[in-house]
């Protein structure tokens, strides 16, 4: 072996020897052509990392070898210069190994992780997460059995506790969504006792059953049904198999759990036997106590019956079939082949992702004046079979054009829209949903899967206003960072080969939240044909301006900040003439439960200076249970924290939500978050998770006592529709209503702007009036 010095590309004659590279690494092996073939060693001069092993073409193909600085050791195989195929990882020291299957330096395929805590994975991989079924098995003992995403646990799975908690021996069989409980699930404590109902992340919600045991013949037909998981993989739950033979748990270790561990090993209230103000339900008191159908909402308990014997609330399979799904029912249509919108949603799915792949590696900068007007659009065809520039489909021939993308890429930015999330979101490989629209513009709204974006289809019209007003638009929102207008993040346009043009825009769901949204309204101001006429009302029902029978009171500087910044919003459409725009109103009930305030009460002010009612309660409907002059302690619903404060973990950060966080008068003007018993902490923002308290009189009123419902509740607000101007179409529309049907001219939708803007500002002021129980 002789020393030589050269670079891989010369002397194609020598067929072994030693490489002395530029940059100082050393390489020592056959050659061919002056770079590395066959078997080798290769040392790199910064790092230290040595190789040894076989090549191809001047990279590591085959088995071989390689050693970190730190002490790690690979060994496998490789495939152009990647770890790629089976090979085990060690850690320094033995910490922790990973033996199994790789793709591109990444876990992928079946393998097993040992943690360096004690932990084991045993499963399938995807791209260097846990992704597919799998075993995790915690130090404790605590096991996890069941489908994995994104290294977290989702979908179907069990998990039993063994360690030396309070829940050892119980476990949870059922869904999971994100490393908590979503969907159905049967929950079994160690010493007997079950309950079998749906849970909402990680909260019990809707109705379920408490037992001494489920009949098994139901859980059988449950399981064969795929209501719960299978546990075939791996033995089951309860009888875990050893990760690998000859593993020791000293030896495990390297990573992550796959999910955090005060939202899953430790015994939550929302996994375990109580969700709400009721007290925990021991094991014991499960061989001894009867029956129970209760009903939950986000984890509070709001009725309980005792049944004769056991029974689901649906007793019949096609009964429970169509339970559950109401249970997970979500708002609109998911699209899939054969829909009538399945090839525009293709289109546009595509178009996005090539407009926002097109404009990202473009450097940050300001927005120009040459970003806004025709000049900054830019077209393309997308041809089925593919072009030099475009890819092949499956959708239509189609043309595709993109509005002002410069303008709508830094709103996005301004928004705080990641642009990886927001193509995921929305051109990822799920499809979109398709929603009924609840106006008269006939226009068609698709939802992201992940609830996050909501895409509208528009008229030729809308699209003029929008491009008109977006440089005072995006002057407004970043002036104002609390705006409540609609946040806006793509303008385009589809033409497919049929000929039809459909421009659409891209905005902000703002009910994308982790609470439910029970109910929501449509506020315009005006009283003409202002109320719903569906019978039955849900939760996804709009209702309207005529159906608002709610009064609700923030927290005074809350109240002013809010009526402030819908008068500058509404200032700003006014001026540049937009009317029959509408509020948006939705909110949460944390706790529902009708109260009926007889002639004394007592008053307790939260540390928010939120006004809540402790009222003396009569339970209704079962004599035997009932207990007069109960107190029922609201303030267990609505809990402030200083923001910065490490208790119950950090605060949640929701979708694409920007501004400043809301201060709290009675809390020395500190920001605060809002916690929601076993959710974890919400930044209270104008307009998002804002708590508040509403109050509805019963019509029918007792001529001794005042009949009011009270609930606890989280408000989302924002403005909508901003894109109809007040032109000669609305001023026809407003005289024809006016003259001929003899309306009230002050009561039609359709008015100038300046009057609708006033109208407008007036209504909402009602909806929220001063806190008249604030001292």
């Amino acid at each position: 072996m002789h020393e030589r010095t050269a670079s891989p590309a010369s002397d194609a004659a020598a067929s072994a020897g030693e490489l002395t590279l530029p940059n100082g690494d050393l390489y020592s092996g056959t050659l061919s052509c002056g770079v590395p073939e066959g078997t080798g060693r290769y040392v790199w001069s910064g790092s230290g990392c040595v190789y040894s092993g076989g090549w191809r073409r001047g990279m590591r193909h085959g088995t071989g070898r390689t050693r970190w600085p730190s002490g790690a050791v690979y060994e496998g195989e490789y495939s152009a210069g990647f770890m790629d195929g089976q090979g085990t990882r060690i850690d320094a020291n033995s910490s922790s190994f990973y033996k199994g299957q790789w793709k591109l330096d990444r876990k992928h395929g079946l393998g097993l992780q040992a943690h360096a805590n004690g932990d084991v994975y045993q499963g399938s991989w995807v791209h260097g997460q846990m992704e597919g079924h799998g075993r995790y098995t915690w130090a404790n003992g605590n096991t996890y059995v069941g489908t994995m995403r994104n290294g977290l646990m989702s979908g179907k799975g069990v998990l039993t506790w063994k360690g030396t908690d309070a829940a050892a021996g119980d476990s949870f069989q059922g869904n999971w969504l994100d490393g908590v409980a979503h969907g159905y699930g049967l929950y079994t404590w160690e010493g007997g006792g079950c309950y079998l109902g749906t849970w909402t992340r990680g909260l019990k919600d809707g109705k379920g059953t408490f037992s001494q045991m489920v009949p098994a013949a139901l859980v059988d037909d449950l399981r064969m049904r795929g209501v719960l998981p299978d546990l075939s993989f791996g033995g089951t739950a309860a009888d875990p198999e050893p990760p690998a033979a000859g593993l020791s748990r000293r030896n495990s270790g390297l990573g992550r759990p796959p999910m955090k561990k005060n939202a899953s090993l430790q015994r939550r209230r929302s996994i375990g036997v109580t969700g709400g103000p009721d007290k925990t339900l021991k094991c014991e008191d499960c061989s001894s106590s009867p029956i129970l159908e209760r009903e939950y909402a986000q984890g509070v308990l709001i009725s309980e019956i005792v049944l004769a014997k056991w029974s689901l609330p649906e007793s019949s399979s096609k009964k429970l079939k169509l339970g559950l799904r109401r249970a997970a029912k979500r708002p609109g249509e998911t699209i899939i082949k054969g829909h009538r919108s399945y090839d525009l949603m293709l289109c546009l799915q595509l178009g996005i992702r090539y407009t926002v792949g097109k404009i990202t590696p473009i450097p940050e900068r300001e927005v120009r004046t040459s970003d806004y007007g025709h000049k900054a659009n830019f077209w393309m065809n997308f041809p089925k079979n593919g072009s030099n520039l475009t890819p092949s489909h499956r959708a239509l021939d189609f043309k595709w054009k993109d509005y002002c993308p410069m303008v709508f890429r830094n709103l996005r930015e301004m928004f705080k829209i990641d642009t990886a999330d927001y193509m995921i979101s929305i051109s990822g490989s799920d499809a979109l949903r398709e929603l009924s629209s609840p106006g008269k513009s006939g226009s068609i709204f698709f939802l992201s899967q992940d609830d996050r974006f909501m895409i509208k289809t528009l008229r030729k019209s809308e699209v003029q206003v929008l491009l008109r007003m977006l440089p005072y638009y995006y002057r407004h929102v970043q002036t104002y960072e609390n705006t409540l207008v609609t946040k806006f993040f793509g303008l385009h346009r589809v033409t497919p080969s049929s000929g039809r043009k459909f421009q659409f825009v891209v905005m902000g769901n703002m009910f994308c939240t982790e609470l439910r949204i029970h109910r929501r309204f449509d506020i315009k101001g005006s009283s003409l044909g202002r109320s719903t006429e569906k019978i039955k009302i849900d939760e996804n029902t709009t209702l309207k301006d005529l159906d608002l029978n709610y009064s609700f009171y923030l927290e005074p500087s809350w109240r002013g900040a809010l009526l402030k910044q819908i008068e500058i919003d509404s200032e700003f459409l006014r001026n540049h003439g937009i009317m029959d725009y509408s509020l948006l109103l939705g909110f949460h009930y944390r706790a529902r439960r009708n109260l009926q305030i007889g002639s004394s009460f007592c008053e307790s002010i939260l540390p928010d200076n939120l006004t809540v009612l402790i009222f003396f309660l009569t339970e209704i409907g079962n004599a035997d249970v009932a207990e007069e002059n109960s107190v029922y302690n609201y303030q267990d619903g609505l809990i402030l924290l200083q923001r910065g404060s490490n208790k119950n973990g950090p605060a949640s950060v929701g979708p694409h939500i920007r501004g400043s966080r809301l201060r709290s008068s009675s809390a020395c003007f500190e920001e605060v978050d809002l916690l929601l018993p076993g959710t974890g902490r919400l930044p209270i923002q104008l307009g998002v998770n804002m708590p508040a308290r509403a109050e509805k009189e019963d019509k029918q009123v007792d001529d001794s006592k005042s009949l009011h419902h009270v609930y606890d509740v989280v408000l989302y607000i924002g403005i909508i529709d901003i894109l109809q101007k007040y032109n000669m179409t609305k001023k026809i529309e407003h005289a024809y209503k006016s003259i001929k049907y003899k309306y009230n001219p002050l009561s039609i939708s359709a008015v100038e702007p300046r009057f609708y803007s006033e109208r407008f500002f007036k209504f909402v002021g009602t909806a929220f009036p001063e806190n008249s129980y604030n001292q």
